[in-house]
This record gives structure tokens, C-alpha cells and sequence, in this order.
């Protein structure tokens, strides 16, 4: 893949120091290192190895990438190992694809406690899934819910927003059934979104009252509970979203999706366009205007100050060790293998029953992926590996090696 004209890791060599300064005492220590770990993505500083075609002997060094789920040239791969287990567990079922956000009030404490207020966004709605679906006078059945987290609107601004991909059915209280969900639509979108409302407004008293929330600067005055609950008051009225999108054109699409979604960082390389003296512009979604807008007249460029576009990159790094994307109900990690078989062997039952053939259909098998030559499609192979600020030996052997910065 051809190098991008224009990273993040640019930006940041560029602007990094000075940011760093002008901001010196107020930066976390996980800014801190994803600015530090994406400016030395793909250098030298990481070490390397070097791999040779084994059919026209065509010699890349490619240098190791720094591997931080911030980082947007680190993502691919992580996403392609992480989609192999999904696909592993994929049903042939329709899939539903779902959205819940949090109020604007709301979001800016959870950025002052992304920890503690995102950990109950995961469990809010997910138990609402999981409470709606097991309703009779809905689905009836115990279902499976895998969700990813992202923090940010098209602007870099701070929208936190949880997707939850569910599949279209679940299992019977027994376990002897597999109950199909409605063909237009899983779950009532009012009636999720009433619930979730409920019960996040419940969590978070929680956990002011166990002292699990800090507030700084504007926020200040809410450490008093007095404040804190007349802040909620007018939420507890207020119609919180929950978006139902259409569901997913076949199992297939869904892997599709995914592959965009689970790993995306705040902004992609491709999404910038120029960084001059004016600051960094990059292309931006103006939903707003998208039911105005004609063609692709809601896709805009926006120009900010490199110190505002670093300050808006870096409010979506998350806490170390805070997982952003959860399985729940039937895919917990704990139960899920069971479960997955368990289903695959009740939806064979049915088709084997339901076809005429008596048989279920084979299964696709998919290729392997391979490292291939960018001049002769050929296999690549390893030949060398460098340590950190080594340079690999075969450097000085030819001048003709391709360097993979990408």
C-alpha cells in the first residue's frame, strides 16, 4: 500500500514539541505515549526485518510499527487477526446493527471519568439489549451482542457512541430453540431507548455516590450531589438515541463492517488532505446538512490550528487496559464457544428438516492469507530481522532495497 501524503505522525513531528510544551502538566501520561509511540511508527528506531520474493528475489526492509490501538497505520493488521476469530464465529443469520449515545452533559463527564462512565455505557446498553430481547412480547430469547466503543464525531470532537452488532434471533430460556427475530426490524428503538436511559441514570448516581467521579474546571461544582442531581434532573425527560439501522445484507456484510468499525481510530491518514501555515485540513461528514446536500456536498474540509487538531486527536485516547470492544450475553468469552456450536448445530437441524435435500449446505472455504511480492505477486520471505536503531545487515549489500515506511 503506497504511503499516505500526509500521517498523523507527520503532524505530530512537526507540531508535537511545541504542543507538548505549551501544554506541559496537563497532558496524561497515555497522550503522552500514543504521541510518543505513533511518531516513531514505522521508523527505524523500532527495528525491522528485511523479506526477499522468493521468485524474483525482489528485497524490502520493512520496519516494525509501534502497535498502538491509537495509532492509524497500526490498526490494519490487528483488524485482520481480529475479524479471522470473528468470522470463526459468524451464524448464518441476519444481523442487526444498532447505536446509542450518550447526551451532550453527560459525555463531557465521562471524558473527565472515561473509565468509570464508559465501563457503564457498555453495561447500560447492553443489558438493555439483553433485558428487550428476553421480553415474550418482543423476542422471548437470550441473545448475543458484540459492542465497540468510539469517542469521536467526523470533526475529531468529543461524541461518545457505542455500535452493537446483534444477530437476528435468539435462544430459547432451554436452550432447545432458536427463536428467528422479526424480519423489518430486532427491537423497538423507543422502548430501548427508555430503558437505557433508565438504567444508566440509575449507574451514575452509583458511582458519584461511591466517589468514582472526579470533576475539574467547569465541572467543578458537581462534586456536590446536590448539583450533580439537578444536572440530571431534566435528562431523566429528555429522549436519549437510539438508532436501529437497517439490518445487515447477509452474514458477509457484516465481517465488512466490522473490518471498518472495530478498530478505527479517531481519523484515518486518508482523511488528511494539507498542512501548511494555516494549520491541518482534512475532510470531515457534515451530517447535518446531508439531507440538503446534493452528491457528496456533505463531505466538507476543515481547516484547524495544528495545536487544536492535536488537542481534538488526542481527547479519544482511552485509559490502558480499557477494552473497547465487549461481548455480551451469548458471546461472553466464557461461554461463547459453547454457545456458537450449540446454535450452528440447532440452525442445521432446522434447514436439514426444512430442506427437501435432507442436507446442509457445504461450507465456503475461504484462502489463506499470504505476504506477497509487490512486483511479481510471489511469496515473501523473511530473511532478517534488526533490533531497535539497528541497521539490518543486507542494507549494505545492495542500494537497490525498497524501504516500507507505509
Amino acid at each position: 500500500m503506497a504511503r499516505p501524503a500526509l500521517e498523523v505522525a507527520d503532524i505530530l513531528n512537526a507540531h508535537g514539541d511545541a504542543y507538548e510544551r505549551a501544554h506541559a502538566g496537563r497532558l496524561s501520561r497515555g497522550q503522552m505515549k500514543v504521541m510518543s509511540a505513533i511518531r516513531s511508527c514505522r521508523m527505524v528506531v523500532l527495528g525491522g526485518h528485511v523479506s526477499r520474493c522468493a521468485d524474483c528475489a525482489h528485497v524490502e526492509i520493512v520496519y516494525n510499527s509501534c502497535r498502538n490501538r491509537h495509532c492509524p497505520k497500526c490498526q490494519g493488521a490487528t483488524a485482520r487477526d481480529w475479524l479471522a476469530a470473528r468470522q470463526a464465529e459468524l451464524l448464518p443469520v441476519p444481523y442487526y446493527h444498532l447505536v446509542f449515545t450518550l447526551p451532550t452533559a453527560i459525555g463531557a463527564i465521562a471524558y473527565q471519568n472515561k473509565a468509570a462512565v464508559y465501563d457503564l455505557f457498555f453495561k447500560a446498553s447492553a443489558e438493555t439489549l439483553a433485558t428487550i430481547a428476553a421480553d415474550p412480547r418482543h423476542l422471548g430469547a437470550r441473545i448475543g451482542v458484540t459492542t465497540v466503543l468510539h469517542t469521536w464525531g467526523s470533526a475529531l470532537t468529543h461524541h461518545p457512541h457505542i455500535h452493537a452488532v446483534v444477530p437476528g434471533g435468539g435462544l430459547s430460556a432451554d436452550g432447545t430453540r432458536w427463536i428467528v427475530g422479526r424480519s423489518r426490524f430486532f427491537l423497538p428503538v423507543r422502548v430501548l431507548s427508555r430503558l437505557f436511559r433508565r438504567l444508566f441514570l440509575d449507574g451514575l448516581p452509583a458511582l458519584h455516590a461511591a466517589g468514582r467521579l472526579a470533576f475539574f474546571g467547569d465541572l467543578d461544582p458537581l462534586a456536590e450531589t446536590a448539583a450533580f442531581d439537578a444536572m440530571l434532573a431534566p435528562l431523566c425527560r429528555a429522549e436519549w438515541v437510539v438508532y436501529a439501522k437497517r439490518p445487515f445484507a447477509g452474514p458477509a456484510a457484516v465481517l465488512t463492517y466490522l473490518s471498518r468499525y472495530t478498530h478505527r481510530v479517531a481519523i484515518s491518514n486518508s482523511r488528511l488532505l494539507a498542512m501548511d501555515a494555516r494549520g491541518v485540513t482534512f475532510r470531515w461528514k457534515d451530517y447535518r446538512a446531508r439531507a440538503k446536500a446534493s452528491g457528496n456536498g456533505w463531505i466538507k474540509a476543515m481547516t484547524l490550528p495544528a495545536d487544536e487538531f492535536i488537542r481534538r486527536f488526542l481527547l479519544h485516547v482511552l485509559p490502558d487496559g480499557f477494552h473497547r470492544i465487549r461481548h455480551y450475553g451469548l458471546f461472553a468469552s466464557a461461554v461463547c464457544a459453547a454457545n456458537i456450536d450449540r446454535i450452528r448445530a440447532l440452525l442445521v437441524d432446522q434447514q436439514v428438516r426444512a430442506s427437501p435435500e435432507g442436507a446442509p449446505p457445504a461450507e465456503e472455504k475461504r484462502p489463506e492469507a499470504t505476504l506477497r511480492c509487490r512486483c511479481c505477486a510471489g511469496i515473501m520471505t523473511i530473511i532478517e530481522t534488526f533490533a531497535r536503531g539497528s541497521v539490518p545487515k543486507i542494507w549494505l549489500a545492495s542500494a537497490s532495497i525498497r524501504i516500507d515506511t507505509s
